[in-house]
């Protein structure tokens, strides 16, 4: 290189360099910190935005981070800061709300403000590698030239319903995706049936400003409204332009969705978004065909269900106005919808609706904060509340709407306690709910049996040596799935092959311990052999589209007896289902956890909940070893409301949340000694209006191989418990043994078992 070709390189890489400008980036890595980095002067043009997306390097790699803050300073010498590697000039950023929301949300549960951040962002837009950003295709029907046409398109699908159902919606739409019509239970065969037959086409979507128009919604659908039902939408309609929090305690099947349904019109007639939240996939199906009927706007899902196309289909379309409602489970908190007008939590108390690792935030939670910033309402819907949820109704910091009977005809069932040691018992199953099992099935009504245990038995044994199949890693006995025969681990996923003999003796006299849904399914189909049954468990709707398929045909009363977990145990409305049966609750009768008992509650009262929804009466009987329980015999007696009034009166004697407020400090390593080492030198620092608990191991002490310990920190005030927290961090990082260790901070926990 000649002498002035070195200059002119020189000032060129000068020129670069020098700027005046300062940003602060939040980098996906688990540090609590922003980092600064320089904006070059050929990067400045146009004038960056907090929220933007820029590639910046980190040690030895690049990553995408998000801006938080611009200033013309710096705490650090221009040679120490490195510049932005480039501006990622797209539309995908976020707006200064969510950015602010995020960062409440990193300083209330102490986590790394990065990995929040991460949390917001589709997985293609935390690449760096480039993606295609382009909207999303959409289904069209082919527009017939006249009514004969049309009624020639009609007699290709004479022999083919499914087809035909799905034409029909698709012309209703005239634009879904495919993430919709698989939700809603179609096939890709069906979809592509429909192709090759030129009924329909794919078209690029054209992002626009969604815009309410009244031909939008549908009279057809809309329900008349009991009184109990229009004094609630009333009172919510009341606050729709400011912030106001409303539970909604209705019993099962008293009609909370026509609420949500009626309260979503009024905001849809303002031109506003609607984010409604579901705790688990399963009532995503039904939730989605119920406000397909009801509005004909667009409607975007969101869940863990989608792959990460669809998932970005979903986000660009809420960042771009063009979303009317998103459907989605925890993580839809953090859709970027710009013209946000109400909230909706169906099934509040649900705990799938705090995330149990990483970022530990509670959907519900965040969503009430979310509100707030926003100034619009957020309603909660559930017909066992969390008690948290029901003392801030009960103080008044909520609107409290109670929904006390069933709507339309039906009335609620009456729930029976069956004594096991008073019966004979084959299968699981005693004498007398065989016989109420064969009245029902007699009668042409539906039957659903609830085990919350999937698998064909929890355990095998040797019934020579009592050997048991235990996970090495875990300390726990593997679970056995017999149609795939093998042994897996429901806490670590480790799998192995059942042994054809015991490894310890040599016996080849090896049984199953306990039952499972899977062995309850086959054991059903010995008694019950002209009887059709369907089991819905994890297992069973692993394949996409599964789940609405098996519900459907459930509908269809193409089944007469429902085998499931909990899966079936909120939300779903079967209207012939008239027999309800718990086959195992002794469980979760005694445990450590003082929560055990209010989650016991719940979901029996929710399982309950499936019976006698329609005209018919409804049954529901509870096995049990221990039927004098105070819990069950309270629940039996007085109901979920009484239950959960005294509970609260006993949480306040006690001290406990929501009298109290709680953090759980997590630990985990290869060797025991290294967790329980790093918690108890955090003890040895007091904690001004703070209570300690620990160091002790979790209630299951070893999973994938690390030891487990936690510590529980408890305060009378938040912000007594958040100056500990701070405490706590800082002492962590200092100690010797925090690189040894996995260490992370759970702030309101809801699960002690961890």
């Amino acid at each position: 290189m000649n002498s002035q070709n070195s200059i002119n390189f020189n000032l060129t890489l000068s020129a670069y360099l020098v700027s005046d400008c300062y940003i602060q980036v939040a980098i996906p890595v688990p540090i609590r910190q922003l980092f600064t980095y320089t904006l070059p002067i050929s990067l400045q043009s146009p004038t960056i935005k907090v929220g933007e997306r820029v590639l910046v390097p980190f040690g030895n790699r690049q990553v995408i981070g998000i801006v938080i803050d611009i200033s013309q300073q710096s705490e650090f010498s221009a040679d120490k800061v490195k510049p932005v590697l480039n501006r990622l000039h797209d539309s995908f950023h976020l707006s200064k709300d969510l950015v602010t929301f995020l960062q409440l949300c990193s300083h209330y549960y102490h986590h790394p403000v990065g990995d929040v951040f991460q949390q917001a962002l589709p997985v293609l837009l935390r690449q760096t590698e480039k993606t295609d950003l382009r909207p999303p295709m959409l289904w069209h029907a082919k527009q017939a030239i006249d009514e004969q046409a049309q009624q020639i398109k009609r007699d290709k699908l004479s022999k083919a319903p499914k087809q035909l159902a799905l034409l029909t919606l698709i012309e209703k739409h005239q634009g879904i995706s495919w993430a919709e019509l698989r939700t809603l239970g179609y096939s890709k065969a069906q979809l592509n049936a429909l192709v090759t037959k030129e009924l329909i086409e794919e078209k690029q979507q054209v992002l626009q400003l969604f815009n309410w128009q009244s031909s939008m919604f549908n009279q057809d659908n809309k329900l008349v409204l009991s009184p109990e039902q229009a004094v609630v939408v009333s009172a919510i309609n009341q606050s729709q332009a400011q912030f106001a929090c409303h539970l909604i305690e209705g019993v099962t099947g008293s009609g909370k969705t026509e609420v949500y349904l009626q309260v979503m019109e009024q905001t849809l007639a303002r031109s506003k978004q609607v984010l409604v939240i579901v705790p688990e996939i399963g009532l995503t199906p039904q939730t989605l065909i119920r406000f397909e009927q009801r509005f004909n706007v667009p409607i975007c899902l969101h869940h863990s269900g989608l792959n990460d196309s669809e998932r970005l289909d979903t986000w660009l379309n809420a960042q771009q106005g063009n979303a009317a409602i998103v459907i989605g489970t925890r993580s839809a908190v953090f859709a970027p919808l710009h013209q946000l007008g109400l909230i909706i939590i169906d099934e509040e108390h649900d705990s799938s609706l705090k995330q149990q690792d990483s970022f530990r935030y509670h959907g519900r939670d965040i969503a009430i904060l979310r509100a707030r910033q926003l100034n619009i309402p957020i309603v909660l819907g559930s017909a066992t509340p969390s008690l948290e949820t029901l003392q801030n109704a009960l103080s008044g910091k909520y609107h409290y709407h109670q929904l006390k009977n069933r709507a339309g005809k039906s009335k609620a069932a009456k729930i029976a306690l069956i004594d096991n040691n008073q019966q004979q018992m084959e299968y699981g199953l005693s004498g007398s709910l065989k016989q109420e099992i064969s009245r029902t099935i007699e009668r042409g009504e539906q039957v659903l049996l609830f085990l919350n245990r999937r698998g064909y038995a929890p355990a095998i044994n040797c019934q020579e040596c009592h050997w048991i199949a235990d996970c090495q890693r875990c300390n726990k006995p593997y679970t056995l799935h017999q149609k795939q025969q093998l042994l897996i681990c429901h806490h670590c996923g480790s799998q192995k092959r059942i042994p054809p003999q015991c490894p310890s003796c040599g016996s080849v006299r090896i049984a199953p311990l306990g039952q499972g849904t899977e062995q309850l399914e086959s054991r059903l189909e010995e008694l019950f052999p002209e009887t059709s049954i369907v089991r819905i468990d994890r297992d069973s709707t692993r394949k996409k589209g599964e789940l609405a398929k098996l519900l459907q045909e459930v509908n269809d009363k193409k089944h007469q007896i429902l085998v499931g977990t909990q899966m079936l145990a909120k939300g779903h409305h079967f209207p012939d289902v008239t027999l309800v049966a718990i086959l195992d609750v002794d469980g979760a009768l005694f445990s450590f956890d003082f929560r055990a008992s209010e989650h016991m509650a719940q979901l029996l009262v929710q399982v309950a909940g499936r019976s006698g929804r329609a005209s018919k009466p409804g049954k529901v009987l509870v096995q049990s070893n221990f039927v004098d329980h105070p819990l069950l015999q309270d629940l039996v007696h007085n109901g979920y409301q009484h239950f959960a009034r005294q509970a609260l009166t006993e949480r306040k004697q006690a001290l406990l949340p929501p009298f109290s407020f709680q953090a759980l400090i997590r630990a985990e390593a290869n060797y025991p000694s290294y967790p329980e080492k790093f918690l108890r030198s955090l003890t040895e620092h007091s904690f001004e209006q703070c209570e300690l608990a620990g160091p002790v191991p979790a209630a299951m002490e070893k999973k994938a191989g690390k030891y487990r310990y936690h510590l529980i920190i408890q305060a009378k005030s938040r912000k007594y418990l958040h100056q500990a927290v701070l405490s706590i961090l800082t002492l962590a990082l200092q100690n010797d043994l925090h690189k040894k260790v996995r260490w992370s901070v759970d702030i309101d926990p809801i699960d002690l078992s961890w």
